[in-house]
């Protein structure tokens, strides 16, 4: 795959690992194997595996082919491969940008925008979703009608921590139990994904840009999605939760008129290609006045 970063340079995605999911999700054999791989036992059990002692080995093994700087990060010598997958940077390494008004990612990872359609409907890379079968609520999914939604979809190497967006008061988690499929465009072109996996959700209420709806979703052999809180108030960049191993995805919503997005990823978005971003930098605005 090829994502395009803020400057509009074309970037290689891990190709081997489309291949894969490709021939898993694109065929009949591969989706029997898979279908006990994506159950909640499965990966229970490769979540406990990887917070072994020895899991440590392949988290070293990690560093030294993908040339990871550990200097970046708060630890530098870690117990269990998920300790090591959801290491903490160093402040520093991902600045917030200034200014209550500015939208920022909430973190790492390849960016589409939608329009929230009348029907509540959008389209993840030629699949079609409903904002109410994702939620599982009806008046909440009419809420956000003519709103836009966030797709922030994460991979094995990006930073799998996650942040509050803005200041303000938050609900407390509702959680949706689902199996966990992959997040990759080679299996959501084949299942309805994030209808399936498992997510977790709540809302932030902003002076700045109104109700949010914030949600995480789990992916393929992701045990668990760790949220620090339930109903608090909260502090913009502040932290909000991580992911255990495997790809899995952050979505934001926002209510009609309340955000402007910055144009390369409006015209990215357009063109069904994913924009990189990084925790803390800016990919919007708030709107000068709510529609």
């Amino acid at each position: 795959m090829k994502y395009r970063d803020r400057s509009g340079h074309e970037v290689t995605g891990n190709e081997k690992q489309d291949r894969l999911l490709r021939l898993l999700y694109g065929t009949l054999a591969g989706r029997l194997l898979l279908k006990p791989l994506v159950q909640p036992a499965f990966s229970r059990m490769v979540g406990h595996l990887l917070n072994t002692k020895g899991s440590a080995m392949a988290a070293k093994a990690v560093v030294r082919k993908r040339r990871i700087a550990l200097s970046d990060y708060k630890e530098t010598d870690f117990p269990s491969y998920n300790s090591f997958f959801h290491r903490e940077l160093l402040p520093q390494k991902r600045p917030i940008a200034p200014g209550k008004e500015v939208l920022i990612s909430p973190c790492d990872g390849k960016l589409l925008c939608y329009p929230v359609a009348q029907d509540s409907c959008f389209v993840i890379k030629h699949s079609r979703y409903s904002l109410q079968s994702l939620l599982q609520n009806q008046p909440m999914a009419q809420r956000f009608e003519g709103g836009t939604l966030l797709v922030f979809r994460l991979t094995v190497d990006d930073y799998h921590r996650y942040c509050y967006i803005a200041d303000g008061k938050k609900t407390p988690n509702v959680h949706i139990p689902g199996v966990f499929h992959s997040v990759n465009p080679a299996a959501v072109n084949s299942l309805p994904v994030y209808k399936e996996n498992t997510r977790e959700y709540s809302l932030l209420e902003t002076s700045e840009f109104g109700t949010v709806l914030m949600m995480e979703v789990g992916a393929l052999l992701v045990g668990k999605i760790h949220n620090h809180h339930e109903a608090a108030n909260v502090c913009r960049g502040m932290e909000k939760g991580y992911f255990e191993f495997g790809g899995s995805s952050v979505l934001l919503c926002f209510e009609k008129g309340r955000i402007a997005m910055d144009a390369d990823i409006l015209h990215n978005s357009r063109e069904q290609v994913e924009t990189l971003v990084r925790l803390g930098e800016r990919i919007g605005a708030a709107a000068s006045m709510p529609a």
